[in-house]
Order: C-alpha cells, then structure tokens, then sequence
C-alpha cells in the first residue's frame, strides 16, 4: 500500500500593493526597447537601465549593450541612453563632443530634482543633498553643478558636522528613493539647525517610493515574514526590507527571484507578506509565488494602500521617430 503524501500547510499570503514597476521604471525599459526596433542592435545604455537583473539580462539578449561610462562605448551611429537614475551634465555633454545619438531615459521625478537644485543654484543658495553616496542618482544630481555646490548628508551626524558659508542662504533636495520616515527626520534635523533652509515645492521622494513604503507598514506587522523581491543594488527596494523591519516584521527578507529564496528563513510561516520594488518585473512575483505554492497551499489577499494611473511619455527623440513612421 503506497503512503499518501503529506497535506501541504496552509500560508496565507498578503500581497501589496501598488508594488513593482513605477511610471519611471515603464518609460525606461519601453526606451530601450523602442529603441532597439526603431535602430536595431546593438544599441548602448550607459548603467543599468533600471536595478534588476533580470530587466538588465532580457534587453541584454534582445541586443542592449550595457556600459558604465561613455568611454566604453565605440564611435557609432547606435543610440546611447540614460538611465533611469539620471546623469551628471557632462556625460551629455561628452555624448554631444562625440555626435553619439544620446537618448535620455531620466525619470522625469529625478530631472525635477535636477532642475531644482540649478534653481537654488542661481538664486545663490549653498545646497544639501540627503541621499546615499555612490548611488547613480546621486552621483547624478550632484554633477549638476560644479564641485562643492552640493554637500551630500547621508546621517543626522552629517547634519551635525556641515558648515554651511551662510545659513542664511541655503536650500535642501533629496534622492527620490529613501525611506519616508527617514528622510523626514533628517529634514526635520536640517530646519531645526538652519531654520532659513528652504526645501522643494513638492517633496523630491517620488509617489511610487511612498505608495509601496505605505503597503509595508500596514502589512508588515500582522506578517510573520515579508519578501521584497527586488536587486541588492536597488535602493528603493532595500528601503521596502527596512521598512517592514522596522514596522515589525522580524523575518524581512530582499529576493531577487525564487532560486534565491533561503526556505530556512521561512520555516513556520502561516502568514507571508509580498511586495517589489519598483525595478521589480511582476513576473518575478508570480515566480516566487508559484515557488510557495510548491509548498504551501496558498491563500493571497491583495491589500491596498493607493491607486496608480502615472504615466510618463518616452524621449521626445523615440516619439518624434514614432509619430513619422
């Protein structure tokens, strides 16, 4: 008499949402791809086009070439595009020198963040940045303008220590993709030492960043694990597994896809909680679900925090191209 298997156990898995791609992230990858049927391959990016492996290895195999500096790329007729993440002035500036067809895939969320920081620039205020260092959007707004306008602060300690020339003129932006939390302590710092400080319009943390950070922190305590699917390098992402950390989910987890799952952190779990970044292509999500329905017998629930209808035009090069065909 053959033995039946085991029921698998029950998992009820609450699934966030908005979660995965922005408007920014759509726009992007739809750049490239326009791009490689309007030219052909091969065609350039300069930095990944948005922080996803998976993204990145899909427009590599239709013909993407991915670089990290222009110097990388041959003289040619192909088009060069900007990332997702932005670039310092002179990078066009170099693709200009060298008559490469430059296409700019900037978010438009980051391009007012760089527009922001000329304007404090011309109305003579000293600039801060609360951002990560090394992040290419950083990298990015801070090449804006010369050296030494903008001081980068990443820490409440980094407040502690700027000097600014003139408290009484200065100006504050940030990265688009930081903790919500976070940021508003460190603004909060920032107008308490320097009470002239002025800040953007509108705050510089974009609505997708906000939107999944919300999700987290209503589902985050009422889960006994979270996964974020999402790439290490993706700062959005591995604010999400912050997040839900510090909302009170003990097991957060960042996976970039189900072969990357460690089962062991997830022993026991009878509630899950699931999000992605805003790299973070659905499929890897329904992958990942479909990993734990091989184990669980699955109940999902979408619990939601806000509605998107965002949207982003391409490149005016690549709609110009659409528009006469």
């Amino acid at each position: 008499m053959t033995g039946s298997a085991p029921e698998k156990p029950a998992l009820k898995v609450l699934l966030c949402s908005p979660r995965g791609f922005c408007a920014g992230v759509v726009r992007a990858i739809e750049s490239v791809e326009r791009a490689l049927a309007l030219y052909g391959p091969p065609i350039y990016v300069r930095h990944e086009i948005v922080h996803n492996r998976y993204v990145v290895d899909e427009l590599r195999a239709k013909g993407a070439i991915f670089v990290e500096e222009l110097d990388e790329v041959p003289d040619t007729d192909a088009p060069v595009i900007f990332s997702a993440h932005g670039v310092a002035r002179n990078v066009p500036q170099e693709a200009q020198r060298r008559n490469l067809l430059a296409l700019d895939a900037t978010c438009p969320l980051v391009t007012k963040v760089h527009r922001e920081v000329e304007i404090h620039f011309k109305r003579g205020r000293e600039i801060v940045l609360i951002g990560h260092a090394r992040h290419p959007e950083v990298v990015g707004t801070m090449g804006q303008l010369a050296a030494g306008a903008v001081t980068l602060v990443e820490t409440i300690a980094d407040i502690d220590a700027f000097v600014p020339k003139d408290s009484s003129k200065l100006a504050y932006v940030t990265q688009t993709t930081l903790s919500v939390n976070d940021t508003a302590a460190m603004v909060e710092h920032l107008k308490a030492r320097f009470p002239a400080i002025v800040g953007p319009h509108k705050e510089d943390i974009c609505y997708a960043t906000t939107n999944r950070q919300e999700v987290v922190t209503r589902v985050a305590p009422i889960v006994d694990a979270m996964i974020v699917v999402g790439a290490p390098n993706s700062s959005n992402s591995q604010r999400l597994k912050e997040v839900a950390e510090r909302a009170g989910c003990a097991r957060a987890a960042l996976v970039q896809r189900a072969a990357d799952i460690d089962w062991n952190v997830f022993d026991g779990v009878s509630c899950l909680g699931v999000t992605a970044g805003a790299s973070a292509p659905e499929i890897l999500v329904e992958e990942i679900l479909d990993a734990f329905a091989d184990r669980y017998i699955l109940n999902v629930e979408t619990v939601s925090a806000a509605k998107e209808g965002v949207f982003f035009p391409l490149p005016r090069a690549l709609r110009e191209t659409q528009a006469a065909e």
